[in-house]
């Protein structure tokens, strides 16, 4: 039996999906325990394009069970949309292959609809949400005024819920934000139609992942956003409203940390950042065009074209610091390919200081002029590539420097989107 963690390194859309997906065959279990539909991962598989949202990554293999843990909050809307999705496709026959945690929140209408008038209430301070309703439901988690999946197979006892919580949020929607209140008839409704249609997925997953873990089966965690939209470990307040590091595992899935083998941090060969918030090494000119045009870096699940910049091995640093990565994978080194030079951030010059460290407050990470190190570049095409000596030397050169520089090995690279277009150096599931 080994537990693999896999998270994201920097600002999220860093490449998740795809490599869970190509991970996913070698585990028995793959379980998500963060987020909410607010996370995007794309598959490719034979040319076929798949986003999922919620629905861990290793559906797609159809040997996997793939868990939605109890630190999710789900949209039921949306995972059972991507449900019957995969259902078209000839992904998922057997509703055993996907379990929901009960004790996960539930987002409901208000979530969404306090989301966005949050948002553009804010106007040049927005924090720039999907406007998912994925904070809302996360206050209301905290605030233990929240609705359970479980909830919604007990109608009885859901009504009255449903219209206390209705008379805060219509209070808050109608009178502060002026807009219009949430039916709360209509929500119960709904949220019974949603029982109904989610019963066959919902388990106790915590004894799902037991048992799982008893009887020797690799387990795959499957991390939504990245390090730095951690609540408490990102670039705060822009941030998500979930713990994204690697610790999270143990709350969110119900698992003690005696139970994590290895954790996987994954990063882009480059960096990229949707939303606002600081950015060091962001190019904003036509450098920063090439790279959002070559790696097609526009958001999964909002279409939002994200900012990019060179690879940042302060904030990579870290996320091995606050993570204990103990590998790394390299996506879209492909993209690189092309460039006469490359540069690296080593280092952060704030308000006249270096600093090798990732700053702790807002003012100082805008502040922070990156400190560059050049590697030269190559003009050859990695995706046919298929093993580590296939690269040119000066692709081996940058990878070899960024494991210097972190004190991780890159143990899996990506050079296209394709499962086909992975190398593996080392074996990811093997004992700690």
């Amino acid at each position: 039996m080994t537990t693999l963690v896999a998270v994201g390194a920097q600002w999220g859309d860093e490449g998740k999906g795809k490599i869970v997906d190509w991970l996913a065959p070698q585990a028995q279990l793959v379980v998500r325990f963060q987020g909410g539909n607010n996370a995007g991962h794309t598959l490719v598989v034979e040319g076929e394009q798949t986003v999922l949202h919620v629905v861990p990554a290793g559906v797609l293999n159809p040997g996997t069970v793939n868990v939605i843990g109890a630190g999710v909050v789900v949209d039921p809307g949306v995972v059972l949309g991507e449900l019957e999705q995969l259902k078209a496709k000839g992904a998922l026959r057997d509703p055993s292959r996907v379990r929901i945690s009960g004790r996960a929140h539930v987002i409901l209408p208000w979530h969404t609809a306090l989301d966005k008038a949050r948002e553009a209430a804010a106007r040049g301070n927005a924090i720039g949400t999907t406007g998912r309703g994925i904070g809302p439901a996360y206050e209301d988690k905290v605030a233990r005024r929240g609705i359970r999946v479980a909830e919604l197979l007990q109608p009885d006892d859901l009504a009255e819920t449903i219209h206390r919580v209705a008379k805060l949020k219509n209070f808050e929607l109608a009178d502060y934000y002026k807009q219009p209140p949430i039916d709360p008839n209509e929500v119960f409704e709904q949220c019974v139609a949603w029982g109904r249609a989610l019963e066959p997925y919902v388990d106790h997953t915590e004894r799902v992942l037991d048992r799982a873990l008893q009887d020797g089966k690799h387990v795959l965690f499957e991390g939504a956003q990245g390090t730095f939209l951690d609540i408490d470990h990102g670039t705060y307040p822009y941030v998500t409203s979930s713990n994204c590091v690697a610790g999270a595992v143990c709350a969110g899935a119900g698992i003690g940390p005696t139970g994590i083998d290895r954790v996987l941090g994954i990063t882009k060969a480059y960096t990229t950042r949707v939303g606002s918030g600081p950015f060091p090494t962001e190019e904003t000119g036509a450098l920063g065009e090439k790279l959002r045009e070559l790696g097609s870096e526009f958001g999964a699940t909002t279409g939002r074209p994200r900012r990019c910049g060179w690879l940042d091995v302060v904030m990579l640093r870290e996320a091995a610091t606050v993570n204990g990565f103990t590998q790394l994978a390299m996506n879209k080194l492909d993209v690189l390919s092309g460039m006469p030079e490359l540069r690296i951030a080593t280092g952060y010059k704030v308000n006249g200081k270096l600093t090798e460290d990732f700053p702790m407050t807002l003012n100082e990470i805008t502040a922070a002029e990156p400190v560059y190190e050049t590697l030269p570049g190559w003009d050859e095409d990695l995706t046919g590539c298929r093993a580590i000596d296939d690269l040119p030397s000066n692709a081996r050169s940058y990878i070899e420097r960024v494991e210097s520089l972190v004190g991780v090995p890159v143990e899996l690279l990506s050079i296209g989107p394709g499962r086909d277009q992975t190398i593996c150096r080392n074996a990811p599931f093997r004992p700690a």
